[in-house]
């Protein structure tokens, strides 16, 4: 007989500065504990706050993973942590810098014992080479798709909702029968509100134009002490070109890459994923 895996979840208060009354951060804890950031999933939703990029910030994410951190008592404890797409960005910004929180001293990665960044970006220059890359790739009626979006600024058409498709379905996540349900589950919550994707990234995964249009943590990445596992997918819209700034300047870090694989490789390998994290972890 298994014993049954007792679980815990609940919303974190988070004051941001300038709002009338607190945030929540969702979380739950099932031996690990998962999270979502303000604007997305359970958490608390902003549509009033769309196209705001002095709002939508990573010193905003990052104050709020500091102040869940702090709430549920792990301030002074050893922990891993786990960031996927912009979840990566986010915590390779939060493990270089220095801390804010008042119940920790030194770096923020005082207490970080292990770091996992999985299919994301050290910056969002790299990243263009490897999204060009793999779209010149597609079928030239889908790139003129696209580029026909462009360039009237109409990325709400049907067409252009088949053309994205196209991409993610050999970017996004190679599990069939598409899509995943834990892709959808973020599709889905895209779709019912995208004001934190769409003012902080874009309309769709091929086109950036939002706040984080500039961004990079390359110079800040040697910061980053604790040894740190590197994940991506062979066919990852995260291509190498985006990892490879991570591997370069953090001091400690390991480089695997799933073949099989796209943007969800949790998904689309999740035997092979879980092993190596595991293996990580353990090590």
């Amino acid at each position: 007989m298994t014993a049954a895996i007792s679980s815990k979840e609940g919303l974190a208060p988070f004051t941001v500065s300038g709002l009338s009354s607190p945030c929540s951060t969702w979380y739950k804890v099932i031996g690990d504990i998962s999270s979502s950031s303000i604007g997305n999933g359970r958490s608390t939703h902003l549509p009033e706050k769309n196209g705001d990029e002095a709002f939508w910030t990573p010193d905003l994410f990052i104050a709020e993973l500091d102040n869940l951190i702090a709430y549920l008592g792990l301030a002074d404890r050893p922990i891993d942590v786990y960031g996927h797409s912009w979840g990566g960005m986010l915590v390779a910004q939060w493990a270089a810098r220095p801390t804010t929180s008042a119940t920790t001293t030194g770096n923020a990665n005082r207490n970080l014992r292990k770091l996992v960044i999985a299919s994301s970006l050290a910056s969002m220059d790299a990243w263009r080479i490897g999204i060009t890359k793999l779209r010149k790739q597609l079928p030239e009626d889908v790139q003129e798709v696209l580029d026909k979006a462009e360039e009237t600024l109409d990325f709400e058409s049907p067409e252009y909702e088949v053309a994205t498709e196209v991409f993610y379905k050999r970017h996004l996540s190679l599990s069939r029968p598409w899509p995943a349900k834990e892709v959808q589950a973020a599709l889905d919550w895209f779709a019912k509100d995208a004001t934190t994707y769409g003012t902080m990234y874009g309309p769709s995964e091929l086109y950036i134009s939002g706040s984080l249009r500039n961004w990079t943590c390359i110079p800040e990445l040697k910061g980053i002490k604790a040894p740190t596992l590197l994940i991506n997918g062979a066919q990852d819209e995260a291509q190498d070109e985006a990892m490879q700034p991570f591997f370069d300047h953090i001091p400690k870090a390991k480089w695997i890459t799933l073949d099989e694989a796209a943007h969800f490789t949790h998904v689309d390998q999740r035997e092979r994923h879980m092993q190596h994290l595991k293996a990580f972890l353990e090590s």
